[in-house]
């Protein structure tokens, strides 16, 4: 996994681990883990707090019902006041798909993720997202011998106040700074958790 740098503004980390008896369960879980990531669709139940909801979608901000893929786009309905230059959401980039497999650390599979502009409004390069372009989110699930673990790595966390609309600057801002006082760590803390939960149920 490459987590980008850490240079400037906030970092969050989160990680979350299920120990199995035998290494031949963790590689069957390791699958449904994968799976789980994969699927942001599924993330707001397996989250299981109020909290944003994922959509994923093309290019051209067309909803997608399948496994994500390097250049697909998250539309994301936060709690609270939307983005104008967003229509109601934020907007990020799914930028980098990585999958390991060795004999000697197992295998991994990890998403990173960065905000963007707002695909149906072309006429802008606006980001539409309350953080800045050069912050970043990373999901991780990987297994070890008979340990599956899930993390998350929030890196260079910079409030967007570049905004052209004054509702969206206030608007990024109140964001922006309930993120780092906190508010959001219930909804990736229970994320990560729910990638490593062998009590949820598929629906």
């Amino acid at each position: 996994m490459t987590t980008p740098i850490q240079h400037k503004g906030k970092q969050l980390d989160h990680i979350a681990r299920t120990t199995f008896d035998s290494e031949a369960q963790s590689i069957e879980f390791y699958q449904i883990a994968k799976n789980r990531l994969l699927h942001p669709y599924e993330w707001y139940r397996i989250a299981k707090v109020p909290g944003a909801r994922f959509v994923l979608t093309d290019q051209q901000g067309r909803d997608l019902i399948r496994k994500m893929r390097k250049g697909d786009l998250l539309r994301i309905d936060i709690p609270g006041p939307g983005s104008s230059i967003g229509d109601g959401y934020d907007w990020v980039e799914i930028e980098e798909i990585e999958e390991t497999i060795s004999q000697s650390s197992g295998e991994s599979c990890s998403v990173t993720v960065r905000p963007t502009q707002n695909p149906r409004q072309r006429e802008t390069d606006e980001v539409a997202h309350f953080f800045k372009h050069i912050s970043s989110s990373t999901f991780l699930v990987k297994r070890t011998q008979n340990v599956v673990q899930a993390e998350y790595h929030g890196r260079n966390e910079l409030i967007n106040l570049d905004s052209t609309t004054l509702t969206d600057k206030i608007r990024n801002a109140l964001v922006g700074i309930m993120a780092k006082l906190g508010l959001s760590t219930p909804q990736w803390k229970g994320l990560i958790e729910g990638f490593v939960d062998t009590k949820l149920k598929a629906e």
